[in-house]
């Protein structure tokens, strides 16, 4: 307690607020969870500021401007990532790789639990970061990847070092997968499933790696090209998208990739959101009318998962940009229609979350939610490590890693 003065020259006792001596972490991760939860571009410093209850020109005073502020929050991410990855090690150096790689995966499970709520920020918004720090903040995926690949293929000497890399990747994949949905789960139980799929996917068996050499092209056109205008703005409206993100793309770029002029995209779609929309509704649809196909010529359960597994992947290898378009920027619909997606996401969700648990009746169905998520969101990282080749060996690699999440073997 201080001794002030009053106006009138008496001295009261009142406190003095003093600034936390973490105020710029505490910042940062206030910053972290809201570019994670509603992206880069739709958060400002103001309201960040306004969280942690000081003013705009006070945040000024550690982060010269929101971008400074971004690359804090995804660099101090990942680095404690890293640390995690090295400090789990460091304690176990001269144990067998087993116990190695074991205390490992306990170690970036738990710190993926514990920071579920920003664990996604460089997978979603990276594009919003410069060369530099993107490159940077990628070298730390790389380093963990290979702490895990790294003790892997002391265990599994058959391995080859693209087949450990691709499985140390799938991996940490598994783990960071719980950022992209809000299912609930039990800490612990959340926990033991998370080193389960850890488990199946380290254990896997890939079918051989073919060269990079001649790799076929990605989202590679056949037949004829569409004359439809307004489905020629939607293919190259994700295109655009994909390439610069949503809030750096404009209708007259959109309109003239596709050859038409910016007041004549105006009569197909009102604003640009509801070409982001349509977007979304014609991949919805076309993903609907893959699985009804998958499913009506299943046998079982087990054969449907595999089916539907098949046709995710011919359809996201066929039109990548849609994928990584759905995942990074469905927060920028209106309110109605992004709920209206989701609803669809879920309901399709919830197609394999039937077949998992007939499958697997030792699963609830939150937990089968959980692997039916991490399953899909290998076909993203993985689909990005491998370029989304389009051979049937790169998607049959990814479709045995998919089958052994949700399968468990």
């Amino acid at each position: 307690m201080a001794r002030t003065s009053t106006a009138a020259g008496a001295a009261t006792d009142r406190p003095i607020r003093r600034r936390p001596k973490n105020r710029k972490a505490q910042i940062a991760n206030v910053a972290a969870e809201a570019f994670s939860e509603r992206g880069y571009h739709a958060v400002g410093v103001d309201e960040i500021a306004a969280t942690i209850g000081i003013s705009g020109p006070a945040l000024y005073r550690h982060y010269p401007n929101k971008y400074a502020l971004f690359v804090h929050a995804a660099t101090t991410t990942a680095d404690a990532l890293q640390a995690t990855a090295d400090g789990a090690l460091d304690g176990v150096a001269e144990r067998e790789p087993g116990d190695r790689l074991e205390h490992l995966i306990a170690a970036l499970v738990a710190n993926s639990i514990e920071n579920r709520k920003i664990a996604g920020l460089y997978r979603w918004e990276g594009r919003y970061l410069e060369a530099e720090d993107r490159k940077r903040i990628r070298a730390v995926f790389v380093h963990v990847t290979q702490c895990v690949a790294a003790p892997l293929r002391e265990i599994r000497p058959e391995l080859t070092a693209v087949d450990a890399t691709t499985l140390g990747a799938s991996t940490l994949s598994v783990i960071g997968s719980i950022s992209a949905h809000r299912t609930t789960l039990a800490t612990r139980r959340l926990d033991t499933l998370l080193k389960s799929a850890c488990g199946s996917i380290l254990n896997a068996t890939l079918p051989p790696a073919v060269p990079n050499a001649g790799r076929a092209a990605v989202g590679t056109v056949r037949g004829l090209a569409v004359t439809s205008k307004r489905e020629l703005l939607i293919n190259e409206a994700v295109k655009i998208f994909d390439r610069h993100g949503y809030h750096d793309s404009s209708i007259e770029e959109i309109g003239a990739a596709a050859g038409i002029n910016a007041s004549s995209v105006y009569r197909h779609f009102p604003s640009k959101a509801d070409l982001l929309a349509a977007v979304f509704y014609r991949a919805s649809d076309r993903l609907a009318v893959a699985t009804s196909a998958a499913l009506s010529t299943a046998t079982d359960p087990e054969d449907a998962l595999r089916k539907l597994a098949e046709s995710y992947l011919e359809l996201s290898f066929g039109n990548p940009e849609v994928l990584s378009v759905y995942f990074a920027e469905i927060g920028n619909l209106p309110k109605n229609e992004r709920t209206n997606l989701r609803n669809v996401q879920r309901l399709h969700v919830e197609e394999w979350v039937h077949l998992v648990t007939a499958v697997r009746s030792e699963l609830s169905a939150p937990e089968a939610r959980f692997l039916v998520h991490a399953a899909l969101g290998l076909v993203l990282d993985i689909g990005r490590l491998v370029h989304f080749d389009t051979r049937d060996e790169s998607r049959a690699r990814l479709h045995t890693l998919m089958t052994a999440v949700l399968l468990g073997h």
